[in-house]
């Protein structure tokens, strides 16, 4: 095989750049960026090898010495200006291929060492064990012994989750270890280990100093202090390993954009509450009912606000919004929505929500295509669309986070 010298002319939604070879196939290049000219052997519908021939005005040199080997980040080759426009453009993108336009904000980007939640795999070895992530699109695991994504609090534990590795991984499995960077200490959660017998039960409480929870599989096997987030007024523990915004900054961007989308309102529904990340701060000034599919969530939810003081009431109820979605009758007493779904959307609440009056709607999503899709849905209903707002957790990463704003034109604010 022959090297081959091809123009970059677009990144995909992962991030790689898109090149087009002489007979108009598409060819991936990894770590390039737009006009780039890049060479290398065409291999199976991808450039292997790429060497920079001409580089892009927007090319940096990336800051973490495992960026090439380590699976965590595809952008970092990027400047932050051209990252943000991006990931604004993948927005806008989206919606135009359902015939959507809005005005679309600047990206809204968390600072590096700002993630309080990571998942690290391990693997126990002759010598030891090993730490870090997988590499790009494959399986094979890349030490680490730096990342510029997280604090140095939660870097600083990797020798430790080393120790825990030999103790309760094997050399045949991978273990998990998310990690969570909680407002008063580092919170463990364990999957993928040995059972939990007499030998490991006796070793683990040694990390007491390291960790104010640790839990194995589903058993908490110590607890210092419950690890809480301050969420509002009220300080939330969740169950070990549950999902969190990646970032207090993005968390912040979020809520203050979602809180201007409904600003007046006095009744809310919070659909895909979670643990309450925006039902507490809404509930300062508005009654809130949250519904989630998760039991645990929704306890915890209820547990946080039986505490927290100086807020309007808030109720909560586990329902399956996919399989079971608020009906568009049962949406009466609210005059505002905050919904945060999953990466599939909510298909099945959006139709639903579509024939509701509601004068307006806080959407938050992460990912830009399914949220175009139940975006069409609401507009061909009569909802106005009148802005996106883009917000970056995931610095380096393709992946796009959003918060947008609808409202029913003849009862908008």
């Amino acid at each position: 095989m022959s090297e081959e010298t091809l123009t970059i002319t677009r990144l995909g939604h992962r991030g790689d750049g898109i090149a087009q070879n002489a007979d108009g196939g598409q060819i991936l290049v990894p770590l390039t960026l737009p006009d780039e000219v890049v060479r290398g052997v065409v291999n199976e519908g991808q450039l292997d090898g790429a060497k920079i021939v001409t580089p892009s005005p927007a090319r940096v040199k990336p800051v973490c010495a495992h960026y090439k080997s380590c699976g965590g980040c595809s952008l970092q080759h990027a400047s932050d200006t051209f990252v943000s426009a991006w990931k604004a453009d993948q927005i806008a993108i989206a919606l135009a291929a359902h015939g959507i336009t809005t005005d679309i904000r600047a990206t809204l980007t968390s600072p590096a060492h700002s993630r309080r939640r990571a998942t690290f795999a391990a693997r126990r070895t002759k010598s030891g064990a090993m730490v870090g992530f997988h590499a790009r699109k494959s399986d094979v695991l890349v030490p680490i012994g730096e990342c510029h994504l997280l604090p140095d609090e939660m870097v600083a534990t990797l020798p430790v989750l080393a120790e825990i590795a030999r103790l309760g991984g094997s050399r045949s499995a991978v273990l998990s270890f998310s990690l969570t960077q909680s407002d008063i200490g580092l919170d463990l959660h364990v999957t993928g280990g040995k059972p939990l017998d007499h030998a490991l039960r006796a070793e683990l409480p040694k990390f007491r100093s390291k960790f104010l929870r640790l839990t194995w599989g589903d058993e908490v096997v110590f607890m210092e202090t419950p690890p809480y987030h301050q969420m509002g007024r009220a300080r939330v523990t969740p169950p070990a390993g549950a999902f969190l915004q990646a970032t207090k900054a993005g968390e912040a961007a979020l809520l203050a954009t979602a809180r201007s989308a409904i600003s007046g309102a006095t009744r809310i529904i919070d659909l895909f509450a979670g643990c309450g990340t925006f039902t507490f701060p809404m509930a300062e000034t508005a009654p809130v009912h949250a519904v989630e599919g998760s039991a645990d969530m929704v306890k915890t939810l209820q547990d946080a606000a039986r505490y927290a003081d100086g807020l309007k009431p808030i109720t909560a109820e586990t329902r399956d919004l996919f399989r079971r979605p608020v009906l568009s009758d049962e949406f009466a007493k609210y005059d505002a929505v905050v919904i945060d779904p999953p990466r599939a959307g909510a298909q099945a609440q959006v139709h639903e929500l579509a024939k509701t009056e509601i004068p307006q709607i806080a959407f938050l999503s992460c990912n830009p295509i399914s949220f175009a899709r139940d975006a069409k849905t609401l507009i061909d209903a009569g909802y106005c669309l009148e802005w996106v707002q883009p917000i970056d957790q995931f610095r380096w990463s393709p992946h796009i986070e959003l918060a947008a704003r609808f409202t029913r034109p003849h009862k908008g604010r």
